[in-house]
Parts: structure tokens; C-alpha cells; sequence
């Protein structure tokens, strides 16, 4: 028995479908708006040039939508972008970040532009003009190379202050706003990667705790509860004369804690960072962790937001 063919009737009844579907997305487009402008970024003009063609479309409150943009169901995907940018950073609110939190996020900036990560592959796919290309690139990292640094230390103050150091049972352990304390536990623990960033004059030791390293060796993602993480932060490198390369001022510790529960608000990870020989927590209010998290949203959510894992 021969299957009838679909009719004209068949067929024109679902065109009207379409329509009536496509025109109701219409009607519930979100609208972009772009608020005040309330404090714009201060750099030179040809930096400036670049972040307003590549990022102020979404990273700002000067958001060029073009007509395409506006049509649903397109437009919907673009008002989620943005909003997601302008969380994480503004271009045009830059003064709600403390000076030390600007230069960390044009630090990131420029290492998600040289990696490929932004700007959006989607982005540049409906708007060509706002790739970066190399030459700009290097424009971008000579102006974060001028940057003063985030808190220096004078390693000659390191021996200074190893007797004060031995002293723990008369110091006040650190504890950050997000209630992670200091711990030093983290030198008997094992590394699992050495990096560095030469553009930004650091170099880093990244330590994990047993259930950290089991989990890497079994590639457990994400990663269980329990999992910690601890990279220690030095400052410019020195080169000797024979050309080996050795850590300068101590800068930081930064501490990663996995509870899924306790931090579900920055996908299940606590961060912490304890800045100078002062071990001082980083941070004016608690909401310093979702600058944290929202780097490790951006540069590492393959890996369930952790850097520099070692493959097999």
C-alpha cells in the first residue's frame, strides 16, 4: 500500500506555523539597552581604538546592536552574551574595581584574545570587524607590560622576617573574607604543573592535594569534593649569565577549594589569595571571589575551571 504524499494543504499549513511562531518571537524579543556611561576605562587611544571595535559590544554599556541582532531568535542569544559580559566586566563602570582588580582583568583579557577565546567565535562570525589581529594583539600586551605589577615584594625582607615567621603560635592565622584560612600544608603536597607568564613577569608553582592528584590521574572532571589546589606567585624572573631563569619577589598564594555545596555560587570552587610575606587576603569585600570565578568561567570550563592541568 503507497504512503500519500504530504498535500499543498500539508505544506502551507506549516509555513503558517513558521510565521506565527517567528512573529511571536518578535513580539518577545528582549530589547538591549545601554546604560549610563558612569566610568570609562582610561588607556591610551590606541588601546582604547581596539577594546571599542573588539569588546565594547558586549563589555560595555555602549553596545553597537546591529538590525540582525535584534531579530528573535538571534536576539535572544546576543542579549544573553551581554548581560554575561557586562557581569563579568565593564568597560564603562570600570571604577567599581579596585586598581589592583583592573590590571588582573586586562591581564586575563589579553591572555583569552591570544588564546583564541575571545572575542566570541559567534561574535566574529556576524561581525568580521571585530577580530583582533596579531599587530593589535602585541599593541595590547606592550600596554599591560607597562602596568606598575600587583604588590612587589623586596625578597631581602624574606630573611627579615623568617624569625617572626617561626613564630605561628603568636600570629594570627589569615583568613580570607570567603572564611578560607592559610594554610602552608600545601608544601608537603605534590606538584602537578610549573608555569609562567613572562609577558606578565611571573612565574608559578602549582600544588594539589592528595584527592586533587588522584583525580588528575584518573582525569575525574569534575573534580570531587575535597580536591584543593595551591599556586604560589613569583615575581620577574632574573636571568644569570648562564641563562637560567630564577623566581624574583614572592607575590601571592592563591588557594582553589572544591565543595560543590558550600560554593555553588562560583561553580563549586572557594577561592582565596593571601598577597605579599604579610600572606594579606585579597579583596575589599566577599564579592572578590566572583572575579575569581568568573576568569576560571571564561579561560577553563573544559577542565571544570581549573588551569594548567597535566595531561597523561
Amino acid at each position: 500500500m503507497k504512503m500519500k504524499k504530504p498535500g499543498l494543504t500539508f505544506y502551507r499549513g506549516a509555513a503558517i506555523m513558521v510565521i506565527v511562531i517567528f512573529v511571536g518571537l518578535q513580539m518577545i524579543s528582549p530589547n538591549i539597552e545601554n546604560p549610563p556611561v558612569t566610568s570609562e576605562i582610561a588607556v591610551p587611544a590606541e588601546v582604547k581604538q581596539i577594546l571599542e571595535r573588539a569588546c565594547y559590544d558586549c563589555h560595555s554599556n555602549e553596545a553597537k546592536v546591529e538590525w540582525f541582532d535584534k531579530i528573535a531568535p538571534a536576539s535572544f542569544l546576543v542579549a544573553h552574551d551581554i548581560d554575561e559580559a557586562r557581569s563579568r566586566f565593564n568597560f564603562s563602570e570600570w571604577d567599581k574595581n579596585p586598581t589592583a582588580v583592573q590590571e588582573l582583568l586586562l591581564w586575563e583579557m589579553v591572555n583569552a584574545i591570544e588564546q583564541e577565546k575571545m572575542p566570541l567565535k559567534r561574535y566574529t562570525l556576524a561581525h568580521s570587524g571585530g577580530k583582533v589581529t596579531a599587530s593589535e594583539l602585541a599593541v595590547l600586551k606592550q600596554y599591560v607590560n607597562t602596568l606598575p605589577g600587583r604588590h612587589k615584594v623586596d625578597t631581602a625582607r624574606i630573611v627579615a622576617r623568617t624569625s617572626v615567621n617561626q613564630k605561628a603560635s603568636t600570629q594570627k592565622t589569615p583568613v580570607s573574607l570567603n572564611n578560607i584560612p592559610y594554610s602552608s600544608d600545601y608544601k608537603n603536597w605534590k606538584i602537578i604543573s610549573v608555569t609562567d607568564k613572562f609577558d606578565g613577569g611571573s612565574m608559578r608553582i602549582v600544588y594539589g592535594n592528595d584527592i586533587m592528584v588522584k583525580a588528575i590521574e584518573k582525569r575525574q572532571l569534575p573534580f570531587p569534593d575535597g580536591a584543593r589546589i595551591v599556586k604560589v606567585v613569583w615575581g620577574k624572573q632574573a636571568e644569570d649569565k648562564d641563562g637560567n631563569v630564577r623566581p624574583g619577589n614572592f607575590q601571592n598564594a592563591q588557594f582553589m577549594i572544591k565543595d560543590s555545596k558550600k560554593y555553588s555560587a562560583t561553580e563549586g570552587w572557594g577561592f582565596a589569595k593571601f598577597d605579599g610575606l604579610d600572606l594579606k587576603p585579597a579583596g575589599k569585600t566577599v564579592l572578590f571571589e566572583q572575579t575569581c570565578a568568573n576568569c576560571h568561567r571564561l579561560l577553563a570550563p573544559e577542565n571544570d575551571f581549573v588551569f594548567n592541568i597535566p595531561t597523561k
